[in-house]
């Protein structure tokens, strides 16, 4: 019970049945070699076998032990290296990278598969290459053909290990205040100096390198984001010498132990910039685009294995007699008879599954965006993952830490103790609602940046798009045209640039976010109930405990708007 176990058919099945990924697939030159059904679910399978035989096992014991500081040197717990080593020389980071850096060209979204797996399995274990994919990017898109040539095919297969230096500490969200300073050396090179914190992976004895990605200015940048410049540097440098960079501390942590969440210390160590001079953030949020998907995919993960111990634990628990189960007085049942806990794991079973239709369908819409021949179906992908992609992060980051914390109380007094491992899953998931940008950024990103600038057109070309798509239930299309009217006529107008309350925006991002997941997820599970052997309850699931916050969120953000902004709170 304690540990997380891939069901690789179920993830083939939303592929397949639900989302028809073969069929999507074919339509890219790029990848329709790999439009084999056969081919991407004996992988999956692989990858399930591998996740559940050598990672799930590692979870409790690298909660419980954790990572080790010692005089500026990390030692991960007790099979790690053994295990990580394993897994890039079986090929799993490369799952996605092009083949001429030495990936295996496979479909995007059979990697978001691994890493939902990966995630459930062992959340701390997963952190270590769970930037591999964003740095391979940003690099094969902004480094120069030299650091090409150095770094990525390393990156590519796995065999190094990356890093995203950004936060410092006065520096969190607001990365216009980053203070770490590059000076140009007379090699072409530059002396970088200064403290980043919260660097997952930052050091550890999992790989053999470690390559940083490390935002910072130049003496003639101006403040701001657009003075901040992006640089590499590598813990050793070609010669094998130690690069001028060290591990101050690893941070002590409410979970995923087993990360090791770093302060680094730059002491002018020598870096290469990558792409061009002050236009770090560009390179940068390549890396961390692809993270913000991963981190949506862990919330997915995280609650599934939640739900999986949950589930098992209530197949089996006997307490007094369920109402209406028709046992004699006096008789015990199981718990999973009880409507308070079917409720429960029904809840988080609907988000599960209609979270894996959006992340999946994202994932393909990345191979889209990349690879498909027509320019507008290439457009629509990427309207696609800019909108979806930070309701994704926000949203299932936070259903998994509430509804873990839920699936803990199905276990009562014994879910609080460790013996049953699931209070370790509320712990490590609530790292997610903070970290690759908080998820009240994300919901600022998704109305102030994506939403109002083009008067909401992108928005309702999507709105349109999942209408059309939807199953024939009329819910989801009467619920489409009322968020799509209730954003014409008064979001938009509302907060235009010359209004009287130019924060309003601000107060209603969280419902706005909040909103849209709920009708993504209703044309999800109208996608989930089209395909064959659906479980028609969880449907109901969906419908009777999800949905009716759909008209909460609607109510509170016209109420928003009729009020006003609020006064600020007094200090």
């Amino acid at each position: 019970m304690n540990a997380y176990h891939p069901h690789a058919a179920d993830h083939a099945f939303v592929l397949f049945d639900v989302l028809l990924a073969h069929e999507h697939l074919a339509e890219l030159p790029a990848m329709a070699e790999h439009a084999d059904t056969a081919l991407l679910t004996q992988v999956i399978d692989e990858a399930g076998k591998f996740v559940g035989d050598v990672v799930a096992p590692l979870n409790r014991s690298g909660d419980e032990i954790g990572a080790q500081w010692k005089a500026g040197a990390v030692t991960m717990p007790p099979g790690f290296r053994d295990s990580y080593q394993a897994f890039w020389q079986a090929g799993w980071p490369s799952l996605a990278c092009a083949t001429e850096d030495g990936g295996q060209g496979l479909p995007t979204v059979v990697e978001a598969v691994l890493h939902e797996m990966l995630n459930a399995a062992n959340h701390g274990w997963t952190m270590a290459p769970g930037l591999l994919h964003g740095a391979y990017e940003c690099i094969r898109h902004h480094g120069s053909d030299a650091l090409k040539a150095r770094y990525l095919e390393k990156l590519a297969t796995g065999e190094w290990l990356a890093t995203m230096c950004l936060t410092e500490p006065h520096a969190g969200s607001d990365l216009g205040l980053v203070q770490t300073r590059a000076m140009p050396l007379a090699d072409g090179r530059f002396a970088l100096s200064g403290t980043k914190i919260f660097i997952s992976g930052g050091e550890h004895d999992l790989s053999d390198n470690i390559v940083h990605l490390v935002l910072a200015r130049l003496p003639d940048a101006p403040p701001g984001p657009k003075g901040l410049s992006l640089f590499l540097v590598p813990k050793f440098e070609t010669d094998g010498t130690r690069s001028a960079v060290h591990c101050e501390r690893i941070e002590e942590k409410m979970g995923i132990h087993a990360s090791p969440t770093c302060v680094m210390r730059f002491d002018e160590a020598a870096a290469s910039i990558v792409g061009e001079p002050g236009k770090g953030l560009n390179a940068m949020f390549v890396m961390m685009n692809a993270a913000r998907l991963l981190v949506g995919l862990q919330g997915i993960g995280l609650l599934d294995a939640a739900w999986q111990k949950a589930n098992a634990y209530a197949q089996e628990r006997r307490q007094m007699r369920a109402p209406g189960s028709g046992s004699k007085a006096g008789q015990a049942d199981v718990i999973a008879l009880h409507p308070a806990i079917q409720r429960t794991l029904g809840t988080q079973r609907a988000w599960i599954d209609a979270g894996r239709v959006i992340a999946y369908r994202t994932a393909l819409e990345l191979d889209t965006q990349k690879h498909h021949p027509d320019t507008a179906r290439r457009e629509a992908a990427a309207r696609w993952c800019s909108l979806v992609t930070p309701v994704l992060k926000s949203a299932w980051t936070e259903q998994a830490f509430s509804g873990a914390s839920a699936c803990l109380q199905v276990f009562g007094g014994h879910g609080y103790v460790r013996e049953w491992g699931i209070e370790q899953h509320v712990r490590d998931a609530r790292v997610a609602m903070i970290y690759e940008g908080t998820n009240e950024i994300q919901a600022i990103d998704l109305l102030v940046r994506k939403t109002l600038p083009d008067g909401a057109s992108a928005l309702q070309t999507l709105l349109g798009e999942l209408a059309a798509d939807s199953a024939p239930d009329p819910r989801t299309r009467q619920a489409l045209q009322a968020f799509s009217a209730f954003v014409r006529e008064q979001v938009v107008p509302q907060t235009s640039a010359g209004d009287t309350a130019p924060g309003q925006p601000f107060w209603l991002a969280d419902d706005f976010l909040r909103a849209l997941a709920l009708l993504l997820m209703a044309w999800a599970w109208g996608r989930l109930a089209a395909a064959p052997n659906v479980d028609a309850s969880a449907h109901a699931d969906f419908w009777r405990w999800v949905w009716p916050e759909f008209d909460m969120r609607m109510a509170m953000m016209k109420t928003t708007l009729s009020v006003g902004q609020p006064r600020p709170a007094m200090l």
